[in-house]
């Protein structure tokens, strides 16, 4: 397994090595050790989530209150999407960044990313097929959203997406500005001190 630390903090990608043959492709798509040892404790599995979505369907901005918030480990079993991270930790010197990583299986690649840090993807082809490795089970008064068509984070949505889709609640969600002056939004510092704690915990 190699990992490689996005730009955003706290969030990696992980392309696993495959071994093929004749017969097909073998590989190992979660190392709990590989990634303990990148975030520095272990990754509590809570949930497993599975999504399929039509080409150009946009799923996000996602993200849960911390503490507990939701760490998640997100790879495609079926097709493609680009996966994106957003950094929405208020005192971070990457407020409202982002990085996406494709995910298809070519590569297998997975993303992980921290608490505190959001997440949305576009589907690239149909039936693209997503499973969520969850570190908390799903808590729907924790749960909130950001507008994925948001000018300010300005993510960029491929060609190969083709027409756009979106569910109405991520439409209607706020944009950044309108999160942070509401005070929705998880804090830096706050979100370090809880990684240093599971960190301690371990």
């Amino acid at each position: 397994m190699q990992l490689r630390q996005l730009s955003i903090p706290d969030a990696y990608e992980l392309t696993p090595i495959k071994r093929e043959d004749d017969r097909g492709v073998f590989l190992e798509w979660y190392r709990f050790d590989d990634l303990e040892a990148a975030i520095g404790h272990p990754f509590a599995l809570r949930q497993a989530n599975l999504s399929v979505s039509k080409r150009g369907v946009v799923r996000g901005i996602h993200y849960a209150d911390i503490p507990p918030s939701q760490a998640k480990y997100v790879t495609v079993t079926h097709g493609a999407v680009l996966d994106y991270v957003i950094d929405i930790r208020v005192g971070s010197p990457y407020f409202g960044k982002w990085e996406a990583v494709r995910l298809d299986t070519e590569t297998h690649r997975a993303v992980y990313l921290s608490e505190g840090l959001a997440h949305a993807f576009v589907a690239l082809t149909d039936d693209a097929t997503v499973a969520y490795l969850v570190s908390d089970v799903y808590n729907p008064g924790a749960e909130h959203g950001i507008n994925p068509l948001d000018p300010e984070i300005g993510l960029v949505f491929p060609e190969e997406a083709g027409e756009l889709l979106f569910s109405e609640k991520d439409r209607e969600a706020p944009s950044l500005a309108e999160a942070l002056a509401s005070g929705a939004l998880p804090d830096w510092h706050e979100t370090v001190k809880y990684y240093k704690s599971l960190s301690a915990g371990s």
